[in-house]
């Protein structure tokens, strides 16, 4: 699988607005457009009017004081992502999380990387992690990686996986699930267990935490069922 970066972009303007958008979603704070300029190293006369482009199509906004934060059109564009994948992951999702105490997420592939696409957070918890959409990580770290690399044929791992990595994608895919700790986002742990939709590319159902009184295989079994209950779903 190659990068997203590996070859140049085929329109360059389209590729700095995004990248515009990509450091606001990463910052989750509004930022001057000096700051937004400097992050993509940009002139600020060409950030400026990227800005006010994203502005007029609602994807961006900008207060009194000039501060630039995502804009509510991002949402709209969000929600036709695999709409029917969020519409039946949601429920299993919430139902998963209240039930274990911990924050519960789907995450897609996307080229080489694990993609959050939508989460959960527990009812009543005491301390939940925050797993936000859109968040991505490389497919070789964390547990979601993991089981989304069980069901791919090896033709189709980055280089980047070792004999190490494999031999822990061959044991999760012998029993089902995966687990990491401290890799994508330090002190947490999570499970994940993959999820098959005909049609669309490897899947995963997780769960983060920092700490709890739940076994690996007990949180496993829940998400099993929560992916089941999608996969038939779907």
């Amino acid at each position: 699988m190659s990068s997203r970066q590996d070859s140049a972009p085929a329109s360059q303007t389209l590729s700095r607005g995004i990248r515009l958008l990509e450091e606001l979603a990463d910052a989750r704070a509004p930022l001057s457009i000096d700051d937004l300029a400097a992050r993509v190293e940009l002139h600020r006369s060409v950030a400026y009017r990227l800005l006010r482009t994203l502005e007029d199509h609602g994807l961006v906004t900008r207060d009194a004081a000039g501060a630039v934060r995502l804009g509510t059109g991002l949402a709209a564009l969000a929600a036709g992502v695999a709409a029917d994948l969020q519409a039946e992951a949601l429920p299993e999702l919430t139902a998963a999380a209240n039930d274990l105490g911990m924050t519960c997420f789907l995450v897609v592939l996307d080229h080489d990387e694990c993609v959050t696409l939508t989460s959960v957070e527990p009812r009543h918890a005491v301390t939940a992690v925050a797993q936000r959409p859109g968040a991505r990580h490389p497919i070789t770290r964390g547990a979601p990686g993991r089981a989304i690399l069980a069901q791919l044929p090896p033709r189709r791992w980055p280089d980047e996986v070792d004999a190490r990595l494999a031999a822990e994608v061959a044991d999760a895919a012998e029993r089902g699930w995966a687990t990491s700790h401290d890799e994508v986002v330090p002190t947490l742990r999570a499970v994940a267990v993959p999820l098959a939709v005909q049609g669309r590319e490897p899947a995963a159902v997780a769960a983060v935490h920092v700490a709890t009184a739940l076994d690996d295989p007990a949180i496993a079994a829940r998400l099993s069922a929560a992916a089941e209950a999608i996969q038939s779903a779907l």
